[in-house]
């Protein structure tokens, strides 16, 4: 087994790991550092794909500042211990036949994944992809993905506005 296998099978782990906190963790700032965790796993995962920019960007913006938005929004609602209530029993209900069904559609694509690629080697060509330069990388993003990009943005700043309005009326 090579090092970057042992690097990946690691890091899946955490980020496995942190995901599974993430949704059990009862205080919002513990379920934040889960999602810190799982986005620093991510960047060593994107560092093994030899996409070193996308590595620094998961940590720059997601690890770094939006987190740190959301953890000023979390403090800011000063939001405690989750209370459970009816809603997220239901949820508990939807959300175990959803994983399931989630988990098996994972596993059909991973075994149809493995039989195609075992075909391919029999007697087929396999090409890898080949990895895209920084420069393709933004001109896709700031031309054929620029709604997507400028949406993504706009949402984060009415996630904001809604938590000034929601810490407004608590204090008025």
């Amino acid at each position: 087994m090579s090092i970057p296998m042992i690097v990946f099978i690691i890091c899946g782990i955490f980020a496995v790991l942190g995901a599974i906190g993430l949704i059990l963790a009862r205080e919002p700032v513990h379920s934040a550092l889960s999602l810190v965790l799982v986005m620093i796993a991510l960047a060593v995962l994107y560092l093994l794909l030899g996409a070193a920019f996308i590595a620094a960007i998961q940590i720059l913006v997601y690890a770094g500042a939006i987190m740190v938005l959301f953890v000023f929004v979390i403090m800011l609602l000063n939001a405690g211990v989750e209370v459970r209530t009816n809603l997220s029993r239901l949820a508990r209900w939807v959300g175990i036949p959803l994983a399931f069904l989630f988990l098996v559609e994972m596993i059909y694509s991973l075994f149809h994944e493995y039989v195609g690629r075992a075909g391919m080697a029999a007697g087929g060509t396999f090409a890898a992809p080949v990895p895209a330069s920084t420069e393709a990388l933004s001109m896709k993003i700031f031309t054929e993905f620029v709604l997507p990009f400028e949406l993504t943005s706009i949402l984060i700043l009415i996630a904001i506005l809604g938590a000034l309005v929601l810490a407004k009326k608590e204090s008025a």
